[in-house]
């Protein structure tokens, strides 16, 4: 199963444009406590919909009079569109199992969103489940509008018989610093096993910098996010080292700079990707990967580093008559029981404590996924802020400008940066 990814670059302008018709809509008349049916949407992948089945069956079964609806989100140019369209129209379903923390503030701010606090055991629900790693879902006013659901935690996948190929240890690669990192993916390119070492997607979208900055920028600052207290957070050394190796990966033609028209890891156009579980199944038959913690400047043990989360969460929509009936579907939907089916059918982890620790017979079964369940406990989030797309639209300009085709000086670009999203985090 694949990771979602917003098919048209002007999906950011989309959601802007949409979100900037609505002054605040979603009546919904029933009150926290009302009861009744409900609608829920679920994404449109196999294994998502296989457990979203079962969840609305076993619920149905025991609540014959609070009824589950339930279907794919409808189709569109993104998720965020068809969801800010919704709310902007007053007719969003009750939950949607599919709602990006990126969108979030703006779903927010047109008023579509519900703040499960409002629930008299929302918090201590949402914070005794996630622990810790919850605080990065909270909005600024201290309320949760987003239930932190589920997340991919990225990691590097490596093509083993193409490492054996070129001459490198295929079971113990050197990949945990960046001057072995570089040195590996020189190796590999003089051994011409592959077009490039790794690939990550060149192209503007705002969401493509989750996939090459984000998380190597998450485990060289041991947790740092993007924006913090309202402000920029990478025109910092960090920030630099991070910048710097991936330049050094472009500049020596070690990534591309040019989209590739399907799965560069998968056709071996590159040895290497960053990827979340999700690769295990799609890969698992036909690459002979594996797999490593993102690279840091001076080497991070494996059990310390941090990564990009790759989330995707649920949200309780102000559109629905029935709130109480949908929270109790939501906290039915994320119980231990739930998270546990919901594992074994997707390979996503959970944003739950001890996630290996609560599910320890499927990690034994399943040991490809062991790692990625340790990795779920540190994992940085998209910042919770006022114009979160833009900030990362206007970020991914910039690097893609000074990283990926080499064009000013690094540390220009990361303050430059930082000026426009500290300008864009006050909601200026």
């Amino acid at each position: 199963m694949r990771r979602r990814i917003i098919p048209v670059a002007g999906a950011a302008a989309a959601i802007l444009a949409l979100s900037a018709c609505s002054g605040g809509s979603g009546g919904g008349a029933g009150g926290m406590d009302s009861r009744g049916d409900i609608t829920i949407w679920y994404s449109n992948n196999e294994a998502e919909i296989a457990w979203a089945e079962q969840m609305v069956e076993s619920w149905n079964a025991e609540n014959p009079d609070e009824q589950i609806t339930a279907q794919e989100i409808p189709a569109g140019s993104s998720s965020e569109e068809v969801i800010s369209a919704a709310i902007t129209a007053g007719n969003a379903p009750c939950l949607i199992f599919n709602t990006s923390p990126a969108a979030v503030p703006e779903f927010q701010r047109q008023g579509g969103l519900v703040d499960l606090t409002d629930f008299e055991d929302g918090e201590d629900y949402i914070t005794e489940r996630s622990g810790d790693l919850a605080e990065q879902y909270r909005s600024e006013d201290g309320g949760f509008y987003q239930m932190p659901w589920k997340s991919n935690p990225v990691m590097i996948f490596y093509n083993k018989a193409l490492f054996a190929e070129a001459g490198l240890d295929p079971e113990n690669p050197s990949l945990s610093t960046y001057d072995e990192f570089l040195e590996t993916s020189r190796t590999l390119s003089e051994a011409g096993v592959a077009e490039y070492a790794i690939n990550p997607a060149p192209t503007s979208e705002f969401f493509q910098s989750w996939f090459d900055f984000y998380p190597l920028y998450a485990a060289e600052t041991g947790g740092t996010q993007l924006v913090e207290d309202g402000a920029a957070t990478f025109d910092s050394p960090e920030g630099e080292a991070v910048a710097d190796f991936w330049r050094t990966l472009y500049a020596e033609g070690l990534a591309g700079q040019e989209q590739y028209q399907g799965d560069a890891f998968a056709d071996g156009y590159s040895a290497m990707a960053i990827v979340g579980p999700w690769a295990i199944s799609v890969y698992g038959d036909t690459v002979d990967w594996g797999s490593v913690p993102v690279p840091t400047s001076g080497g991070t043990a494996p059990e310390e580093t941090w990564t990009f989360s790759d989330a995707k969460n649920v949200g309780l929509f102000t559109a629905c008559e029935n709130k109480g009936t949908a929270w109790d579907v939501l906290k039915f939907a994320t119980s231990e029981e739930q998270d546990g089916l919901w594992l074994e059918a997707t390979g996503q982890m959970p944003l739950r404590q001890d996630l290996t620790g609560t599910y320890p017979d499927y990690f034994a079964a399943n040991p490809a996924y062991e790692q990625f369940g340790d990795q779920a406990s540190r994992t940085v989030e998209v910042p919770n802020v006022p114009n979160s797309v833009e900030i990362w639209q206007t970020f991914r300009d910039g690097y893609s400008e000074s990283v990926i085709f080499g064009e000013g000086e690094i540390p220009t670009f990361l303050s430059d940066t930082a000026t426009e999203v500290d300008g864009l985090a006050a909601g200026d």
